[in-house]
């Protein structure tokens, strides 16, 4: 079943589609610094329900104006006065949004700059690849402000640099930026233009995949991590199974063999 997805519905994203099957979501609050507020969490739990049956072949995740995400729009919360079992209702919506977007399927390059702190890095670690430009930064100011984190950070940012770093950012507001944040893990490509147009070309790189390919890379790597070493390799090898006799990489296996493909260089 194809989904369409209504481009005029979003209000807090701003969406363009590209002809490659290439989308571009923006956070589109940049006076609050593209804080998260519930309405923008639904809108990206919307989204990316609809991202893979709607074709959508990659997705470019950015902010508007000087900041990707400052994270959970805390003077809504202040106002919201919420219940802990308010809250933690709120939680499962942005742990929905950010599952959706990591197990989807579609692979999404976010393209940071400004501040990437709190919710905004648990936003961030959500997607399959993260490009940093020399403005950006990140922290985990929850402990200086008398919270803690809801929206995964525990789980996504444990796993890209570790439990004590983790822990470290949490205590003591620790910032991360430039090269040591590549190092540690919080990014893949630290750029000195621009996050974005990095982040689209590799969006656009990825878009050229099968759609399977990127399904089982985008979903299954995460699932696997989630199993036990025996089980995961049973998962990797079903998965594997339907993935390398899909009909459509008989062409591109075709090429391989009779050395007409593009070839595979260090240099390229």
């Amino acid at each position: 079943m194809t989904k369409h997805i209504d481009i005029a519905s979003f209000e807090n994203l701003a969406l363009e589609a590209r002809d490659s099957g290439v989308w571009i979501v923006t956070l589109n609050r940049p006076t609050k610094r593209n804080a998260l507020d519930i309405a923008t969490i639904e809108e990206l739990v919307r989204f990316f329900s609809d991202a893979q049956q709607a074709g959508v072949r990659a997705v470019v995740l950015a902010g508007a104006g000087d900041h990707f995400c400052a994270g959970l729009d805390l003077v809504e919360h202040h106002k919201a006065d919420r219940s802990p079992a308010e809250f933690w209702q709120v939680c499962l919506r942005w742990h929905e949004a950010f599952n959706k977007m990591e197990y989807s399927g579609v692979p999404i390059i976010a393209a940071l700059h400004g501040a990437v702190v709190g919710g905004g890095l648990e936003l961030a670690s959500a997607a399959h690849i993260r490009v940093m430009d020399q403005s950006a930064y990140f922290g985990l100011p929850e402990g200086q402000r008398g919270l803690f984190t809801g929206g995964g950070a525990t789980i996504r940012v444990t796993d890209l640099i570790g439990k004590a770093r983790t822990i470290d950012m949490m205590l003591t507001g620790r910032i991360y930026k430039d090269t040591e944040a590549v190092e540690v893990g919080l990014a893949q490509y630290l750029v000195t233009g621009s996050s974005f147009e990095r982040a689209l070309e590799l969006a656009e790189r990825a878009a050229e995949n099968l759609p399977l390919s990127n399904f089982a890379i985008c979903s299954a790597v995460s699932h696997n991590r989630n199993m036990s070493a025996m089980d995961a390799a049973y998962a990797e090898a079903c998965v594997a199974g339907v993935v390398n006799t899909q009909p459509d990489a008989r062409a591109r296996l075709a090429a391989f063999a009779d050395k007409s493909g593009a070839r595979i260089r260090p240099d390229t």
